[in-house]
C-alpha cells in the first residue's frame, strides 16, 4: 500500500492511528469489521472482522523506528498465547465454535513520516 502521513507524536495516538489506518486497509482488502478493541479479562483483541466465511482476530503493530526491527516481526510467542486465549474465549462467549477462524497481522512501519501497510494472514497458528 502506499504510504500516509501520521501526525500521532504520543504512544497512544499513534496507536489509535495505526488501529484506524488497519481498520480502512482492511475495509479495502473486503474485510468486514465485527468489533474494535474487544475487552475481555483475559486481554485484547485490536480487530475483529470477517473475510468471507472466516473470522479474523487481527493484532495491530506500528514501528516509528526500525531500531527493534520491522512490526511485522512483534508479535512473540507470549504476545500469540494471550491473542489466541482471547480469541478462544471469544468464540466460546459467541457460540462460534465451528466458525473458521485465523489470526492476522497488520504491520505498519513509519518511516519519515509515512506508513507502510503490510497485512499478514495466518500470521500464527493457535497456542496454548
Amino acid at each position: 500500500m502506499a504510504p500516509r502521513d501520521l501526525k500521532g507524536n504520543s504512544r497512544s495516538s499513534l496507536g489509535k492511528e495505526g488501529e484506524d489506518l488497519a481498520q480502512q486497509y482492511l475495509k479495502q482488502k473486503g474485510y468486514k469489521l465485527i468489533e474494535r478493541n474487544y475487552q475481555s479479562p483475559l486481554g485484547e483483541i485490536d480487530i475483529i472482522a470477517r473475510e468471507g466465511k472466516t473470522l479474523a482476530f487481527v493484532e495491530v503493530k506500528i514501528r516509528r523506528s526500525p531500531a527493534f526491527g520491522p512490526a511485522k516481526y512483534a508479535v512473540g510467542p507470549r504476545k500469540q498465547r494471550k491473542l489466541s486465549r482471547v480469541a478462544l474465549s471469544y468464540l466460546n462467549h459467541h457460540g462460534l465454535n465451528n466458525v473458521p477462524a485465523r489470526f492476522d497481522v497488520v504491520a505498519i512501519d513509519v518511516l519519515q513520516g509515512k506508513a507502510e501497510i503490510e497485512l499478514i494472514t495466518n500470521a500464527f497458528d493457535l497456542q496454548y
